[in-house]
């Protein structure tokens, strides 16, 4: 595509926190027309009613019915609760749509792990194997040959990015991971939790979901593509007391000890071409990467373990910005267009 072609958008479930984030990026991005905001309970009201504070920064317009989904847009983002996304992918895919999910719906292979991690039957199982599953920064241009694009998870994409070169390049070593995830509450949407309030969690923390976590199956999933075998993985997940923002950390336990530049060497074969991708000389501050498409990661080599620790904001990195971001390679575009970064920066620091 043409870096200067213009192009239209649509947005279905555009009223929560990651399509927030999405008009956003897009609202600046060189190469977007036009965006249409898709609801339910929100059609009839204006986009600047429900987020008062993009007033002067997106184009008001009436959001519209989901009901009323027309066919008239170039690219397509689904951001809607589990299970809901099947009611239009199909369609969409089918008229020749590209499509973006930002929902857990295309995520996983196998469509056996809908009905055990998600608890219901994937109706279009098939398009599973007709989707990419776009983890933008590991993802080549070549691989983007589909029109519907599965975006990560927010976990997965702190988790997976750091350990995928450890595990692509030192499997044989590894006897096992353990990773403890860590997110601001914004990550569990936008509908009023109790458990959620602020008056619940100022100055709290808590597991939540331990060993049923409908992320756990994700990682592993690209895990094992990239070498993990029937190597043993843990995740374990807690809320901290912010509102945005992932702290993971992993531990790989190793066989044999490894040293600190061959670690070094192998995440950088990986990631030196990675706009978004920031090596740190020591680690990681959520603060660092709030309101950024970044990904900082720090690795630590011991005698028998690797402890690697990564930062993303849930909302950006963990879900629209990684949305625009492969919006941009599927359409041969500037992967960096809609973001404001410093194209100078250093790969470490």
């Amino acid at each position: 595509m043409n870096n200067q072609a213009k192009i239209n958008i649509a947005i279905i479930g555009g009223t929560g926190y990651t399509g927030k984030e999405l008009l956003k990026i897009l609202s600046i991005h060189p190469n977007v027309d036009k965006i249409i905001v898709y609801a339910k309970s929100s059609a009839g009201k204006m986009i600047c009613d429900i987020f008062p504070e993009l007033l002067g920064l997106v184009e008001d317009s009436v959001i519209l019915s989901a009901d009323d989904l027309d066919f008239t847009s170039d690219v397509y983002f689904t951001a809607l609760p589990h299970g809901e996304s099947l009611l239009y992918i199909p369609q969409l895919v089918s008229a020749g749509k590209k499509v973006i999910d930002i929902g857990g719906d295309f995520r996983l292979d196998k469509p056996e792990l809908y009905r055990q991690w998600y608890g219901f039957e994937h109706s279009v199982s098939d398009l599973l194997s007709q989707k990419l599953y776009g983890l933008a920064d590991l993802t080549k241009e070549y691989e983007y040959k589909y029109n519907l694009i599965s975006n990560p998870g927010c976990y997965p994409t702190a988790a997976l990015l750091p350990l995928t070169p450890v595990v692509k390049y030192f499997s044989e070593s590894i006897l096992s991971i353990s990773t403890a995830a860590y997110s601001g509450v914004s990550g569990a949407g936008k509908s009023p939790k109790t458990e959620l309030l602020m008056a619940e969690m100022h100055g709290n923390a808590k597991a939540y979901n331990l060993n049923k976590h409908r992320h756990e199956p994700e990682i592993l999933q690209e895990l094992i593509k990239s070498g993990l075998g029937n190597t043993p993985f843990c995740f374990s997940t807690h809320l901290l007391p912010i509102a945005t923002g992932i702290h993971c950390t992993s531990i790989v336990h190793l066989t044999e000890p490894l040293e600190q530049d061959e670690v070094d060497a192998a995440v950088y074969s990986i990631f030196e071409r990675s706009t978004f991708v920031r090596i740190r000389k020591i680690p990681p501050e959520v603060k660092w990467v709030v309101g950024t498409n970044y990904c900082d990661m720090h690795f630590a080599v011991g005698a028998d373990r690797i402890i690697v620790t990564s930062v993303i904001d849930n909302l950006i990195k963990g879900a629209s910005g990684q949305a625009v971001q492969n919006m941009n390679k599927m359409l041969g575009l500037d992967e960096t267009a809609g973001f404001q970064i410093n194209k100078h920066f250093s790969l470490t620091n």
